[in-house]
Protein backbone atom coordinates (compact mmCIF):
# COMPACT_ATOMS: atom_id res chain seq x y z
CA UNK A 1 0.00 0.00 0.00
CA UNK A 2 0.91 3.51 -1.31
CA UNK A 3 1.21 6.18 2.13
CA UNK A 4 0.20 9.52 0.64
CA UNK A 5 2.11 12.16 2.11
CA UNK A 6 2.19 15.97 2.17
CA UNK A 7 4.64 18.42 0.62
CA UNK A 8 4.93 19.72 4.76
CA UNK A 9 5.39 15.92 5.73
CA UNK A 10 8.86 15.66 3.64
CA UNK A 11 9.88 18.70 4.39
CA UNK A 12 9.88 17.83 8.37
CA UNK A 13 11.23 14.06 6.93
CA UNK A 14 14.34 16.18 5.24
CA UNK A 15 14.92 19.01 7.98
CA UNK A 16 14.88 15.77 10.94
CA UNK A 17 17.34 14.09 8.19
CA UNK A 18 15.45 10.98 8.29
CA UNK A 19 17.27 8.25 5.81
CA UNK A 20 15.12 7.69 2.89
CA UNK A 21 14.82 7.35 -1.26
CA UNK A 22 13.34 10.22 -2.28
CA UNK A 23 12.77 9.54 -6.23
CA UNK A 24 11.70 12.02 -8.52
CA UNK A 25 10.18 10.37 -11.71
CA UNK A 26 9.82 13.86 -13.87
CA UNK A 27 12.39 13.94 -17.42
CA UNK A 28 15.68 14.65 -17.06
CA UNK A 29 15.48 18.55 -18.19
CA UNK A 30 12.87 19.09 -15.30
CA UNK A 31 14.36 17.41 -12.64
CA UNK A 32 17.52 19.17 -13.57
CA UNK A 33 15.94 22.52 -13.77
CA UNK A 34 14.96 21.71 -9.77
CA UNK A 35 14.57 19.32 -7.48
CA UNK A 36 13.79 18.72 -3.74
CA UNK A 37 16.66 18.40 -1.59
CA UNK A 38 18.51 14.69 -1.46
CA UNK A 39 15.71 13.72 -4.65
CA UNK A 40 17.26 10.89 -6.60
CA UNK A 41 16.17 10.55 -10.65
CA UNK A 42 13.67 7.83 -11.94
CA UNK A 43 12.27 9.23 -14.62
CA UNK A 44 9.17 7.27 -15.31
CA UNK A 45 6.09 7.33 -17.38
CA UNK A 46 2.66 5.79 -15.86
CA UNK A 47 2.66 3.50 -19.44
CA UNK A 48 5.86 1.78 -18.61
CA UNK A 49 6.16 -1.43 -17.39
CA UNK A 50 8.26 -1.52 -14.13
CA UNK A 51 9.38 -5.38 -14.52
CA UNK A 52 11.51 -3.62 -17.50
CA UNK A 53 13.23 -1.87 -15.03
CA UNK A 54 13.38 -3.02 -11.65
CA UNK A 55 16.97 -3.58 -11.40
CA UNK A 56 17.59 0.03 -12.04
CA UNK A 57 14.98 1.25 -9.86
CA UNK A 58 16.40 -1.13 -7.19
CA UNK A 59 20.14 0.41 -7.97
CA UNK A 60 18.46 4.04 -7.52
CA UNK A 61 16.94 3.23 -4.20
CA UNK A 62 19.99 1.37 -2.65
CA UNK A 63 19.82 0.49 0.90
CA UNK A 64 16.68 2.23 2.12
CA UNK A 65 14.07 1.11 3.25
CA UNK A 66 11.66 4.05 3.16
CA UNK A 67 11.04 5.28 -0.09
CA UNK A 68 9.23 8.51 -1.18
CA UNK A 69 7.98 8.92 -5.05
CA UNK A 70 7.60 12.39 -6.30
CA UNK A 71 6.78 13.85 -9.75
CA UNK A 72 5.23 17.06 -11.15
CA UNK A 73 1.46 16.74 -9.98
CA UNK A 74 1.60 13.32 -8.38
CA UNK A 75 0.71 11.14 -11.32
CA UNK A 76 3.19 8.98 -12.26
CA UNK A 77 5.50 8.73 -8.96
CA UNK A 78 1.77 7.51 -7.38
CA UNK A 79 1.92 4.74 -10.05
CA UNK A 80 5.27 4.17 -9.83
CA UNK A 81 5.04 3.63 -5.56
CA UNK A 82 1.74 1.08 -6.53
CA UNK A 83 3.76 -0.93 -8.57
CA UNK A 84 6.39 -1.07 -6.27
CA UNK A 85 4.58 -2.20 -3.62
CA UNK A 86 3.12 -4.65 -5.94
CA UNK A 87 6.21 -6.21 -7.15
CA UNK A 88 8.08 -6.48 -3.52
CA UNK A 89 7.26 -5.58 0.03
CA UNK A 90 10.87 -4.76 1.03
CA UNK A 91 9.91 -1.31 1.30
CA UNK A 92 7.65 1.51 3.19
CA UNK A 93 6.62 3.16 -0.09
CA UNK A 94 4.85 6.53 0.06
CA UNK A 95 3.94 9.08 -3.06
CA UNK A 96 3.60 13.16 -2.18
CA UNK A 97 0.45 14.60 -3.08
CA UNK A 98 0.29 16.86 -5.72
CA UNK A 99 4.06 16.55 -6.20
CA UNK A 100 6.19 19.43 -7.00
CA UNK A 101 3.13 21.66 -8.31
CA UNK A 102 3.10 21.48 -4.22
CA UNK A 103 6.27 21.61 -2.90
CA UNK A 104 6.62 25.18 -5.10
CA UNK A 105 4.04 26.81 -3.09
CA UNK A 106 5.28 25.05 0.59
CA UNK A 107 5.52 27.85 3.18
CA UNK A 108 7.46 28.40 6.82
CA UNK A 109 5.89 31.44 8.54
CA UNK A 110 9.09 32.06 10.70
CA UNK A 111 9.29 34.92 13.25
CA UNK A 112 12.11 37.12 13.28
CA UNK A 113 13.37 36.92 17.41
CA UNK A 114 12.67 39.76 19.37
CA UNK A 115 15.99 40.57 20.49
CA UNK A 116 16.71 41.47 16.88
CA UNK A 117 13.97 43.98 16.73
CA UNK A 118 14.61 45.65 20.15
CA UNK A 119 11.41 45.69 23.13
CA UNK A 120 9.12 47.72 21.53
CA UNK A 121 5.90 46.61 19.73
CA UNK A 122 7.69 45.74 16.25
CA UNK A 123 6.95 42.29 15.43
CA UNK A 124 8.04 40.56 11.85
CA UNK A 125 7.23 37.69 10.55
CA UNK A 126 8.99 36.40 6.84
CA UNK A 127 6.98 33.96 5.01
CA UNK A 128 9.52 31.54 3.17
CA UNK A 129 8.55 29.95 0.53
CA UNK A 130 10.48 27.40 0.24
CA UNK A 131 11.36 26.11 -3.42
CA UNK A 132 11.64 29.24 -4.90
CA UNK A 133 13.17 31.43 -2.30
CA UNK A 134 10.46 34.07 -1.83
CA UNK A 135 10.55 35.82 1.46
CA UNK A 136 7.52 38.18 2.47
CA UNK A 137 7.06 39.62 5.19
CA UNK A 138 4.11 40.86 7.82
CA UNK A 139 4.96 43.73 9.72
CA UNK A 140 3.17 44.75 12.76
CA UNK A 141 2.82 47.41 16.02
CA UNK A 142 1.09 44.40 18.35
CA UNK A 143 -0.08 46.96 20.92
CA UNK A 144 -2.50 48.37 17.93
CA UNK A 145 -2.90 45.18 15.88
CA UNK A 146 -2.34 46.70 12.56
CA UNK A 147 -0.16 45.23 9.99
CA UNK A 148 1.80 45.76 6.80
CA UNK A 149 2.25 42.91 4.15
CA UNK A 150 5.46 43.53 1.92
CA UNK A 151 5.75 41.63 -0.76
CA UNK A 152 3.29 39.29 -0.93
CA UNK A 153 3.43 36.02 -3.54
CA UNK A 154 0.09 34.87 -5.42
CA UNK A 155 -0.65 32.63 -2.09
CA UNK A 156 -2.92 35.16 -0.98
CA UNK A 157 -4.07 32.97 2.46
CA UNK A 158 -0.52 32.59 3.38
CA UNK A 159 -0.07 36.23 5.02
CA UNK A 160 -3.86 36.42 5.32
CA UNK A 161 -3.23 33.18 8.03
CA UNK A 162 0.04 34.76 9.32
CA UNK A 163 -2.22 37.78 10.65
CA UNK A 164 -5.93 35.98 11.70
CA UNK A 165 -3.03 33.29 13.78
CA UNK A 166 -1.60 36.15 15.51
CA UNK A 167 -5.13 38.75 15.87
CA UNK A 168 -3.68 41.48 13.61
CA UNK A 169 -5.26 43.63 11.22
CA UNK A 170 -3.85 44.24 7.49
CA UNK A 171 -4.11 47.80 6.89
CA UNK A 172 -2.21 47.56 3.43
CA UNK A 173 -0.15 46.05 1.04
CA UNK A 174 3.06 47.28 -0.42
CA UNK A 175 5.61 45.69 -3.07
CA UNK A 176 8.76 47.17 -3.19
CA UNK A 177 9.13 46.79 -6.96
CA UNK A 178 8.28 45.19 -10.26
CA UNK A 179 9.23 41.71 -9.44
CA UNK A 180 10.76 39.08 -11.90
CA UNK A 181 10.97 36.10 -11.27
CA UNK A 182 7.60 35.45 -9.11
CA UNK A 183 4.25 36.43 -9.76
CA UNK A 184 3.15 39.09 -7.17
CA UNK A 185 0.05 38.68 -5.18
CA UNK A 186 0.10 42.66 -4.23
CA UNK A 187 -2.60 44.07 -5.77
CA UNK A 188 -4.95 40.79 -5.22
CA UNK A 189 -4.56 40.79 -1.94
CA UNK A 190 -5.22 44.35 -1.33
CA UNK A 191 -8.36 44.15 -3.68
CA UNK A 192 -9.53 40.64 -1.71
CA UNK A 193 -8.86 42.48 1.83
CA UNK A 194 -10.26 46.60 0.48
CA UNK A 195 -6.97 47.92 1.56
CA UNK A 196 -4.50 50.56 -0.09
CA UNK A 197 -1.85 48.79 -2.34
CA UNK A 198 1.39 50.83 -2.99
CA UNK A 199 3.95 50.78 -5.34
CA UNK A 200 6.96 53.20 -5.84
CA UNK A 201 5.87 56.31 -7.24
CA UNK A 202 8.39 55.35 -10.50
CA UNK A 203 6.63 52.47 -11.30
CA UNK A 204 4.22 54.55 -13.76
CA UNK A 205 7.43 54.99 -15.79
CA UNK A 206 7.47 51.39 -15.90
CA UNK A 207 4.15 51.31 -17.94
CA UNK A 208 2.53 49.62 -14.63
CA UNK A 209 -1.05 49.71 -15.94
CA UNK A 210 -3.02 48.51 -12.66
CA UNK A 211 -4.33 51.63 -9.99
CA UNK A 212 -1.90 51.75 -6.95
CA UNK A 213 -0.82 54.12 -4.23
CA UNK A 214 2.31 55.97 -5.39
CA UNK A 215 5.23 56.14 -2.60
CA UNK A 216 7.27 58.94 -2.75
CA UNK A 217 11.28 58.77 -1.36
CA UNK A 218 10.92 59.85 2.47
CA UNK A 219 7.21 58.95 2.95
CA UNK A 220 6.63 57.08 5.99
CA UNK A 221 3.62 54.80 6.91
CA UNK A 222 2.69 54.40 10.61
CA UNK A 223 1.45 51.41 12.12
CA UNK A 224 0.22 52.74 15.42
CA UNK A 225 3.75 54.01 16.80
CA UNK A 226 6.12 52.37 14.59
CA UNK A 227 7.15 54.14 11.50
CA UNK A 228 8.02 52.53 7.89
CA UNK A 229 9.97 55.21 5.98
CA UNK A 230 10.44 54.46 1.82
CA UNK A 231 13.77 55.14 0.83
CA UNK A 232 14.33 55.02 -2.57
CA UNK A 233 17.31 52.06 -3.65
CA UNK A 234 17.30 52.08 -7.47
CA UNK A 235 19.75 49.39 -8.90
CA UNK A 236 17.83 46.02 -9.37
CA UNK A 237 14.98 48.17 -11.09
CA UNK A 238 14.47 52.21 -11.85
CA UNK A 239 11.64 52.41 -9.13
CA UNK A 240 12.94 50.00 -6.65
CA UNK A 241 12.31 50.98 -2.69
CA UNK A 242 13.38 49.74 0.26
CA UNK A 243 11.12 50.14 3.95
CA UNK A 244 13.01 51.31 6.77
CA UNK A 245 11.42 50.36 10.13
CA UNK A 246 12.20 52.31 12.79
CA UNK A 247 15.88 51.97 12.21
CA UNK A 248 15.35 48.96 13.62
CA UNK A 249 14.89 47.03 10.24
CA UNK A 250 15.24 47.28 6.84
CA UNK A 251 13.26 45.52 4.12
CA UNK A 252 16.19 45.53 1.54
CA UNK A 253 14.35 43.25 -1.64
CA UNK A 254 16.60 42.56 -4.24
CA UNK A 255 18.81 45.47 -3.41
CA UNK A 256 20.85 43.33 -0.96
CA UNK A 257 20.60 40.17 -0.02
CA UNK A 258 22.21 38.09 3.25
CA UNK A 259 25.49 37.38 0.79
CA UNK A 260 24.71 38.74 -2.20
CA UNK A 261 23.33 42.15 -3.89
CA UNK A 262 21.03 42.32 -6.78
CA UNK A 263 21.33 41.82 -10.64
CA UNK A 264 20.55 45.15 -12.66
CA UNK A 265 19.62 44.04 -16.25
CA UNK A 266 16.55 42.39 -16.04
CA UNK A 267 14.78 46.01 -16.36
CA UNK A 268 17.96 48.00 -17.74
CA UNK A 269 18.44 44.96 -20.26
CA UNK A 270 22.12 43.64 -20.89
CA UNK A 271 23.38 47.09 -22.79
CA UNK A 272 22.16 49.09 -19.87
CA UNK A 273 22.59 46.62 -17.04
CA UNK A 274 26.01 49.03 -16.17
CA UNK A 275 23.76 52.34 -15.47
CA UNK A 276 21.54 49.66 -12.99
CA UNK A 277 24.64 48.51 -11.48
CA UNK A 278 25.92 53.13 -11.14
CA UNK A 279 22.35 53.09 -9.35
CA UNK A 280 23.00 50.01 -7.13
CA UNK A 281 25.92 51.01 -6.41
CA UNK A 282 25.04 54.43 -4.69
CA UNK A 283 21.74 53.10 -3.17
CA UNK A 284 23.50 50.58 -1.22
CA UNK A 285 26.78 52.72 -0.35
CA UNK A 286 24.97 56.14 0.08
CA UNK A 287 21.61 54.98 1.60
CA UNK A 288 21.56 51.15 2.95
CA UNK A 289 25.30 50.98 4.44
CA UNK A 290 24.30 54.61 6.49
CA UNK A 291 21.70 53.00 8.25
CA UNK A 292 23.21 51.72 12.08
CA UNK A 293 25.36 48.76 12.42
CA UNK A 294 22.91 46.82 14.26
CA UNK A 295 19.96 47.18 11.90
CA UNK A 296 18.47 44.12 10.26
CA UNK A 297 18.53 43.60 7.20
CA UNK A 298 15.43 41.29 5.77
CA UNK A 299 15.83 40.87 1.58
CA UNK A 300 13.12 39.45 -0.98
CA UNK A 301 14.65 36.48 -1.44
CA UNK A 302 17.42 33.73 -0.34
CA UNK A 303 19.13 32.08 -3.07
CA UNK A 304 17.96 28.51 -3.60
CA UNK A 305 20.15 25.76 -5.54
CA UNK A 306 18.79 23.40 -8.49
CA UNK A 307 19.13 20.73 -5.97
CA UNK A 308 16.36 22.72 -3.88
CA UNK A 309 18.92 23.74 -0.90
CA UNK A 310 19.29 27.25 0.93
CA UNK A 311 22.43 28.76 -0.19
CA UNK A 312 22.36 31.73 2.64
CA UNK A 313 20.57 30.13 5.21
CA UNK A 314 18.40 27.32 6.75
CA UNK A 315 14.60 27.10 6.18
CA UNK A 316 12.46 27.73 8.96
CA UNK A 317 15.48 29.70 10.11
CA UNK A 318 15.05 33.61 9.50
CA UNK A 319 16.52 34.62 6.92
CA UNK A 320 18.68 37.54 7.63
CA UNK A 321 22.09 39.77 8.62
CA UNK A 322 22.90 42.75 9.79
CA UNK A 323 24.04 46.23 8.09
CA UNK A 324 27.77 46.09 9.69
CA UNK A 325 27.56 42.31 8.96
CA UNK A 326 27.00 42.85 5.54
CA UNK A 327 29.26 45.24 5.34
CA UNK A 328 32.01 43.02 6.82
CA UNK A 329 30.99 39.84 5.11
CA UNK A 330 29.64 40.56 1.53
CA UNK A 331 33.14 40.30 -0.33
CA UNK A 332 31.64 42.72 -3.15
CA UNK A 333 30.54 45.57 -0.73
CA UNK A 334 34.24 46.05 -0.05
CA UNK A 335 35.63 46.35 -3.17
CA UNK A 336 36.13 49.38 -5.66
CA UNK A 337 33.12 50.75 -7.67
CA UNK A 338 34.73 49.64 -11.36
CA UNK A 339 35.18 46.27 -9.48
CA UNK A 340 31.37 46.38 -8.17
CA UNK A 341 30.24 47.59 -11.72
CA UNK A 342 32.26 44.89 -13.54
CA UNK A 343 31.11 41.95 -11.31
CA UNK A 344 27.27 43.15 -11.13
CA UNK A 345 26.82 43.35 -14.85
CA UNK A 346 27.48 40.00 -15.13
CA UNK A 347 25.33 38.19 -13.42
CA UNK A 348 24.55 34.52 -15.24
CA UNK A 349 21.60 32.98 -15.97
CA UNK A 350 18.16 34.99 -15.84
CA UNK A 351 15.02 33.80 -14.06
CA UNK A 352 13.03 31.46 -16.16
CA UNK A 353 10.08 33.45 -17.95
CA UNK A 354 10.89 36.49 -16.49
CA UNK A 355 9.74 38.69 -19.63
CA UNK A 356 5.78 37.46 -18.90
CA UNK A 357 6.47 37.59 -15.25
CA UNK A 358 7.33 41.35 -15.72
CA UNK A 359 4.49 41.86 -18.24
CA UNK A 360 1.83 40.17 -15.67
CA UNK A 361 3.26 42.48 -12.32
CA UNK A 362 2.77 45.91 -14.96
CA UNK A 363 -0.95 44.94 -14.67
CA UNK A 364 -1.21 43.58 -18.62
CA UNK A 365 -3.43 40.79 -17.30
CA UNK A 366 -6.29 41.30 -15.41
CA UNK A 367 -6.63 38.00 -12.56
CA UNK A 368 -3.31 35.60 -11.34
CA UNK A 369 -2.30 32.95 -14.55
CA UNK A 370 -3.56 29.98 -14.33
CA UNK A 371 -0.65 28.17 -15.19
CA UNK A 372 1.38 30.39 -12.30
CA UNK A 373 3.75 27.37 -10.85
CA UNK A 374 4.64 26.43 -14.53
CA UNK A 375 5.69 30.16 -14.96
CA UNK A 376 7.70 30.27 -12.26
CA UNK A 377 9.87 26.96 -12.14
CA UNK A 378 13.17 27.24 -11.35
CA UNK A 379 15.32 29.13 -9.01
CA UNK A 380 14.81 32.95 -8.25
CA UNK A 381 18.10 34.00 -9.67
CA UNK A 382 18.01 37.55 -8.39
CA UNK A 383 21.62 37.69 -6.98
CA UNK A 384 24.55 38.72 -8.82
Amino acid sequence: MVTPISVHQLADRIDAGDSFALLDTRPADSFEAWHAPGARHFPFDPSERLEDRREDLEAVIGDDDNVITICGKGVSSGTLGALLTRATDAYDVSAVTGGMNAWSVLYHHVEIPPDVLGDGSLEIVQLQRRAKGCLSYLVADTDTGQALVVDPTADLDEPIRAAGERGLAIQGVVDTHVHADHVSGGRHLADRLGVPYYLPKRAADRDVTHAFEPLEDGQVLSLGDIEVRVEHTPGHTSEMCSLVVDDQAVFTADTLHVDAVGRTELEFGDEDASKGAQLLYQSIHEELLSLPDDCAVLPGHVAVGTDGRFRGGTPRDPILTTIGAARRDIELLGVDRETFLETVVDAGDKPENYEEIIAHNRGETAGLPGDRVALEVGPNNCSA
